[in-house]
């Protein structure tokens, strides 16, 4: 048995005779220190060299343990300096953050909460986005994180500035509850053109992302009961907003056409109303055929539903043109569409908008007022002035083409690194692919195994109402690089099962 390392701090136990591999040993030992604080905040560690003289095991023992450490954010590395315990660092260790991104069914202990609260609290969501400590970038393979790392920030910054100082007094009191007229009018042009949309700019309201149009949608749109079609499986956000506003979900599968239109039709006939993602279903990726949605169409106008299409991500299709949205051929004026910023340009931006009936208009500014009033102006402007350049669609196009390498590269390494493990196919278009898993693993149990060496999955089950016939994960590849994403691979190799 191994006792050394004291630096006056601490006191490390390594004991070769346990099942327990040393570096997992001395990953506690050290983490442990840290999290009790007997290896403060700016202690100097020594080198990986004397540690492994000190403790008499291995350095690569050592070096394996520094990098785990210095990747979940407990251990900062300078170059030419050494070994630092961070100045901010998980306080409650990767265990936490773990049962952070897939929380179980917890509630309040002696507290009274709303049923509203009550069913927030047993939607499974996204984790929580974890940006490490001293680390630039986030751990792969996040779902529906763009390129953070290829946006023009300096091109940002600089419109940031001009729109600050070009602004107009009148324009830092309180403005219109739909947002800035020309940020409106922009984009009405830029649907018109590029997803077929149709409608004026008196139409698009603008919000504070895609979740807030969900709500905003389901606080005009229902009453408490009433029942709504759900994808299955299909986008939580929706979901936690549906249920959220009292609504009844009733789950509809989706097949290689997209929304069973007829089963939703047997299950709740007379619902009120059907979230869809038709151009690229969440998550399976599936396009909705022109008969389903002629059929979706058709209902939605004879039982007087209504539809919120969410175009989260229609841009980035890399094969032929974008696909029209469903919303350019609704006759009947049943349609709200939904779109997000958020996956375009990056996430903390905090814009989306909404797309709405001309007799509904008034509602949702109503609805707008009496949430936030109205979005950030200063973005607004920024945004209005990155749009009306021609950087917006710029930056589509630069996109598009870096999601499509990532992708390529992703299929690529990981079957090299996971042949046998994961059945990972191209698609056409969208920002994350799903690994199929081999016989009837359970997701969930991977995907939190995956977390604690820090790689970010997401079960497939988690977003299906009724079960899933077959497993999978969930790896979003737009804003991981090739080294991250070979890291991640390999890191995500260790955790899953070779079937015999």
């Amino acid at each position: 048995m191994h006792e050394r390392f004291t630096q006056k701090h601490s006191t490390i136990i390594l004991d070769p005779t346990l099942s327990v591999p040393l570096y997992k040993q001395l990953y506690e030992g050290v983490r442990s220190a840290i999290l009790r604080g007997q290896l403060q905040a700016g202690a100097r560690l020594p080198s990986t060299r004397a540690f492994a003289l000190e403790l008499g095991i291995s350095r690569a023992t050592v070096q394996l343990t520094f990098e785990q450490l210095i990747a979940e954010g407990y251990l900062q590395g300078r170059a030419g300096s050494g070994t630092y315990v961070a100045a901010t660092f998980p306080p409650e260790g990767v265990e936490q953050l773990v049962q952070d991104a897939y929380p179980g069914q917890s509630s309040s202990t002696g507290r009274t909460i709303s049923a509203r609260a009550n069913s927030w609290l047993s939607t499974p969501y996204f984790s929580p986005p974890l940006m490490l400590p001293e680390h630039r970038l986030q751990r792969a393979f996040r779902v529906g994180l763009p390129a953070i790392d290829a946006f023009p920030r300096k091109l940002w910054q600089h419109l940031l500035v001009r729109s600050w100082r070009q602004m107009p007094p009148e324009l830092l009191a309180y403005h219109q509850p739909a947002g800035y007229p020309p940020l409106r009018e922009a984009i009405a042009s830029y649907l018109a053109t590029a997803r077929g949309v149709r409608c004026t700019a008196e139409q698009v309201i603008l919000v504070a992302g895609s979740q807030q149009g969900l709500d905003l949608a389901a606080r005009v749109l229902l009453d408490p009961g009433e029942e709504v079609w759900m994808e299955d499986p299909g986008y939580p956000g929706a979901r936690g907003a549906l249920l959220g506003a009292g609504a009844c979900l009733v789950p509809v599968p989706i097949d290689t056409e997209g929304l069973l239109v007829q089963l939703g039709k047997e299950r709740a006939p007379q619902a009120r109303l059907a979230f869809v993602t038709p151009s690229h279903q969440f998550p399976l990726g599936v396009t909705m055929s022109m008969a389903r949605r002629l059929s979706l169409l058709e209902w939605a106008n004879a039982a007087g539903a209504w539809i919120v299409e969410d175009d989260y991500d229609s841009e980035f299709r890399y094969v032929g043109r974008p696909l029209a949205a469903l919303q350019g051929i609704d006759r009947a004026n049943r349609v709200i569409y939904l779109g997000t910023l958020s996956k375009v340009l990056f996430p903390a931006v905090r814009l989306g908008y909404l797309v709405v009936p001309p007799d509904l208009v008034k509602a949702f500014i109503a609805a707008r007022l009496y949430t936030d009033i109205h979005p950030p102006l200063l973005e607004q402007v920024t945004l209005t002035a990155f749009l009306h350049e021609g950087h917006f669609v710029r930056h589509i196009r630069q996109m598009r083409q870096l999601y499509q390498e990532r992708q390529l590269t992703l299929v690529e390494l990981a079957r090299e690194t996971l042949a046998g493990r994961l059945d990972l196919q191209p698609a056409v278009g969208g920002m994350h692919l799903i690994g199929w898993l081999p016989g009837k693993q359970d997701d969930r149990q991977i995907a939190r195994a995956a977390a604690r060496v820090w790689v970010d999955v997401s079960p497939l089950s988690l977003y299906a109402l009724e079960g899933m016939e077959r497993t999978g994960i969930l790896l979003g590849y737009t804003a991981v690089g090739t080294q991250e994403m070979s890291a991640g691979l390999e890191r995500l190799a260790s955790v899953l099962v070779t079937p015999q």
